[in-house]
């Protein structure tokens, strides 16, 4: 989305020159406190150390991690009509409680080279790893790492990692799901779909990961849970100032309209009219 906006600003305002870097979450944050980078992107909760540390943030739109496992799953198709409880998933990605695919249903014709479930995680530190953990209770990437079988770094090489894996199970945001111009899921991935009320099936309120289109729905009406869906920011130390705060009025303002065509969700008028205060000001309620 940064490189999308960067871009677009760039073509009106050319005497701008706008450098956009990789990295998750974590590097975000720590450069833009050290004073490394003017705008670093944070896609999890500031955490009150951070804060502490002066740093400045506003929120400038929303995506979501999702579960992931390969399409040929040797018990695909029960996931697809069942889903994962939450508590499934703890006991995947946590507790390790739930060590073979064919202790998740009554279904004992798994063949035994494929029986045991392989769990895949960010090795970068990330807002998706840490908005996963929360999915899941009162838990960290940390969490995440302790109990996976593999650490990977990056959203696309977690992603590849598991339309390479029969037996794998990671998370992803969305846009490395799906394909941006099918809006269906990438070739060897699908989508888990969360079991909401713990019926044992996807009933038609929860049925919405079929493409891109459905699930950026789910999220912008609050159908889809948060976390794992959660805002994204743009993080600061102290506060916006000059040409960066321009730019970033332009993303709140001007380049709100790019949001939906990228597989992102646009955040409320509300909430943007806040993050707008916010930008003008410099001051938080979080900030004291």
């Amino acid at each position: 989305m940064m490189n999308i906006w960067a871009e677009e600003y760039q073509k009106v305002h050319p005497d701008i020159k706008i450098e956009v870097s990789a990295g998750g979450a974590g590097k975000g944050m720590a450069d833009a406190i050290a004073g490394i980078v003017n705008i670093g992107m944070v896609s999890r909760e500031i955490y009150p150390e951070e804060i502490d540390q002066g740093v400045f943030w506003v929120s400038v739109s929303k995506d979501a991690v999702v579960a992931t496992i390969n399409s040929q799953n040797p018990i695909v198709n029960e996931i697809l009509k069942k889903g994962l409880t939450k508590q499934q998933l703890i006991d995947i990605f946590i507790t390790r409680k739930i060590k073979k695919w064919d202790e998740l249903f009554e279904k004992s014709n798994v063949p035994s080279e494929l029986k045991n479930i392989k769990i895949y995680t960010r090795s970068d530190s990330c807002g998706a790893a840490e908005t996963w953990a929360l999915y899941l209770g009162d838990y960290s990437q940390d969490d995440l790492t302790n109990s996976a079988d593999s650490a990977i770094n990056g959203d696309p090489n977690l992603a590849a990692a598991i339309q390479g894996d029969l037996q794998g199970i990671g998370y992803n945001n969305i846009n490395f799901i799906y394909d941006s111009e099918s809006k269906n899921p990438f070739s060897g991935l699908i989508p888990v779909p969360l079991d909401l009320n713990n019926n044992g099936l996807i009933d038609e309120n929860e049925s919405f990961y079929d493409t891109r289109d459905e699930i950026v729905n789910a999220i912008a009406n609050d159908i889809y849970p948060s976390p794992p869906a959660r805002a994204l920011h743009l993080v600061t130390k102290k506060s916006f100032s000059g040409t960066t705060k321009d730019f970033v009025y332009w993303i709140l303002t001007d380049g709100q309209h790019y949001i939906p065509q990228s597989g992102y969700i646009q955040l409320s008028n509300e909430t943007i009219n806040k993050q707008l205060e916010y930008l003008e000001t410099g001051y938080r309620p979080e900030i004291t």
